[in-house]
């Protein structure tokens, strides 16, 4: 169990290693930070390239679930397809966008609340265009990720958050 503290509170969640998780390519490899019960909000944290090392254990993106998780939010990282202990093999973005989609669907399916996105890098890219395609009233800030060239895994943190109301 992990106790972290946040604006003079404590925020008690537990890791723990998803088995639940499948996209179109087999099992994708998972941890949950449980979060509290009354979270307003669930979160996702993606990854950066998988060619540049990139995991759910890349410090930026741990770094990101700790801030998520002080303010007592369940919060999902996974490995993308052919990552670690994940099934399939890399699909340069394409079956990616489907990985997120079932990160999405099982927050969406298992907490029923309004979903906080942040990725770093290439989980940034393919986890905003997962999220505008997926998630009902989803708005993103900037529509630029669209078009925007595709950066190295040791380009600085993208972060973006988002919110949708659940069906």
């Amino acid at each position: 169990m992990t106790t972290i503290k946040a604006h003079g509170t404590q925020a008690i969640s537990q890791i723990r290693s998803l088995d639940g998780l499948h996209g179109h390519a087999g099992r994708l490899e998972a941890l949950l930070n449980t979060g509290s019960a009354n979270a307003p909000y669930s979160a996702l944290v993606c990854h950066p390239h998988p060619s540049g090392g990139g995991t759910m254990h890349n410090k930026v993106v741990y770094h990101a679930m700790k801030a998520f998780a002080a303010f007592g939010l369940p919060v999902l990282r996974f490995n993308f397809r052919g990552v670690g202990l994940s099934e399939g093999e890399h699909d340069h973005g394409h079956g990616e966008l489907e990985d997120v989609r079932a990160a999405l669907n099982w927050l969406d399916e298992k907490f029923h609340r309004p979903i906080l996105f942040a990725g770093f890098s290439f989980g940034a890219q393919v986890g905003l265009r997962a999220c505008q395609s997926t998630l009902p009233g989803a708005t993103i800030p900037t529509d630029s990720c669209r078009n925007a060239p595709r950066q190295s895994s040791s380009s600085a943190a993208t972060t973006t958050s988002l919110a949708h109301a659940s069906s």
